[in-house]
């Protein structure tokens, strides 16, 4: 059962695009564990986010690769294929024209026949590597650079 509603919320709300199958899925006071910043809160943060992706990748498509359960939870581990022709707003990215394959997975909680708990975590730095997006390694040094600075400036400013 919970993969079936793992299902619909994958193929109806985020490959198609039909948002009202969301308010079937998702309960409205839904805990995303690890949300992107600027997601609103509840249902309506994953509405955003899949509006988000689909905005940026308009041509998408899913494949469902491994989903099971067990009690109130079900796992989900997916491949996502589609065009960049779109802003990516979330990353403040413009559109690149490249085509991309990303994986992900989820680990939903249910109740009452709805999602009420997520975990996520998508190959975000895999999709930015297909697009051609990762940063040279000079930059990747400087940052690691200042980071450590910054860290251990703040140790000496923090008591033991």
């Amino acid at each position: 059962m919970l993969i079936d509603l793992y299902r619909r919320w994958l193929f109806e709300v985020w490959e198609a695009g039909n948002y009202a199958v969301a308010e079937d899925v998702l309960d409205e006071h839904l805990l995303d564990h690890n949300p992107s910043p600027g997601q609103p809160a509840g249902r309506a943060g994953d509405v955003w986010a899949a509006e988000m992706v689909r905005t940026a990748f308009p041509d998408l498509s899913f494949t469902l690769d491994l989903a099971f359960e067990s009690g109130d939870l079900v796992t989900g581990r997916w491949t996502m294929s589609g065009t960049h022709t779109g802003p990516m707003a979330m990353l403040g990215l413009p559109p690149t024209g490249r085509p991309v394959t990303m994986t992900g997975q989820e680990i939903f909680r249910a109740a009452e026949g709805r999602f009420v708990e997520v975990w996520h975590q998508e190959d975000v730095p895999g999709m930015l590597t297909q697009l051609g997006l990762q940063p040279p390694a000079p930059i990747i040094r400087l940052a690691a650079r200042r980071s450590a600075r910054q860290y251990r400036r703040a140790r000496r400013r923090t008591p033991a």
